[in-house]
């Protein structure tokens, strides 16, 4: 991307990004193409092939709470309900780059929307089924989508978009990173949650800052 812009490094599998998601929303809404946002994976549980244990489930959903409470947004924990559920974000992720091959904004929404879909409603994203059945609702044909989202190309990059998170020294999600400046720099807007007042406010002290 040229000029200004955000990097958004995320998961959609890690609770603290969904409870981020709104923020996100309004960054899009109060600033639209004028400061796009570039969706990078970060890599949360790529590739995890072991069921969740009782004692794995219980503090993920302790997690989940806290989101709730610092966010406000709704959790069915019931997913974690179902026997032999396996933790993996690598199929999430790549459906989320997959998607991105539509435009960065899309991948924004896709991204909230598989999200929702897990914490909220209660649907398994780990499965391509699931995954296809949000990507159609943003106008993807689901054969496309899946044969896309079945390659080692899709594969490949998403795991580029892994390398890439870890050598930013991205060590949690989300992170949101905003620039360059005149020397060509990106700076810190937030290492994890914050709410939308705060993320705001350093938006718009940094655009004020740019515009001087």
């Amino acid at each position: 991307m040229d000029g200004p812009h955000l990097i958004y490094f995320a998961d959609p599998m890690c609770s603290w990004c969904y409870g981020f998601s709104p923020v996100i929303d309004q960054i899009r809404r109060a600033y639209g193409d004028a400061l796009p946002i570039r969706v990078v994976m970060g890599g949360l549980r790529p590739g995890t092939d072991t069921p969740m244990t009782p004692e794995a489930k219980r503090q993920v959903a302790g997690h989940w709470t806290h989101v709730h409470e610092a966010s406000g947004l709704p959790f069915d924990p019931a997913i974690l309900d179902r026997d032999g559920f396996i933790y993996d974000t690598d199929p999430a992720a790549r459906a989320v780059v997959v998607v991105r091959r539509r435009g960065e904004d899309v991948a924004a929404r896709y991204l909230g929307a598989a999200q929702r879909a897990f914490y909220a409603e209660n649907l398994d994203v780990t499965s391509g089924e699931v995954l296809a059945d949000l990507a159609a609702d943003f106008g993807l044909d689901r054969d496309d989508f899946l044969a896309a989202w079945s390659s080692d190309d899709a594969r490949q990059e998403t795991w580029r978009d892994y390398a890439i998170s870890q050598r930013a020294g991205v060590t949690g999600f989300p992170t949101l990173v905003g620039g360059p400046n005149e020397q060509g720099a990106f700076g810190v807007v937030t290492r994890g949650y914050a709410p939308p007042e705060q993320v705001l406010a350093v938006l718009r002290d940094w655009i004020a800052g740019i515009a001087a």
